[in-house]
């Protein structure tokens, strides 16, 4: 994979909680290329990262299965609603018309509202 896959590949496997960013990704790849447990490779002007035999000696276990964290699977859905919100947001603030914004904006204070009351719930 391309560091870009790698990233969406660990979100994906994480359900959303690790999204690492390029500037952690593409050093540590580097580094694991300097140890020899990673090739890289680059094919259509993309660096593409495959394990070596001695990075699948090594470490056999993915990195999250080392990782202790106990996932509400909601939170992963809330967190993709919340990411597809933001992103109809988005495209409402470049492409609405001002109308369309108004509107974008009093559903998104309501909403807003709405979701502090549910807090407020006993």
């Amino acid at each position: 994979m391309h560091g870009y896959e790698i990233i969406q590949e660990i979100a994906r496997r994480t359900g959303g909680v690790w999204s690492p960013s390029p500037g952690s990704v593409y050093p540590t790849l580097q580094m694991l290329a300097d140890e020899g447990l990673v090739s890289a490779e680059e094919e259509g002007g993309k660096k593409l990262f495959d394990l070596t035999e001695r990075g699948r000696t090594e470490h056999t276990a993915p990195p999250w299965r080392d990782i202790e964290i106990q996932l509400d699977p909601v939170d992963g859905e809330l967190r993709t609603a919340v990411r597809l919100l933001g992103a109809a947001m988005e495209q409402i603030s470049h492409a609405g018309t001002p109308e369309q914004k108004a509107r974008a904006a009093e559903l998104y204070n309501e909403l807003r509202r709405r979701l502090y009351a549910i807090l407020a719930e006993e």
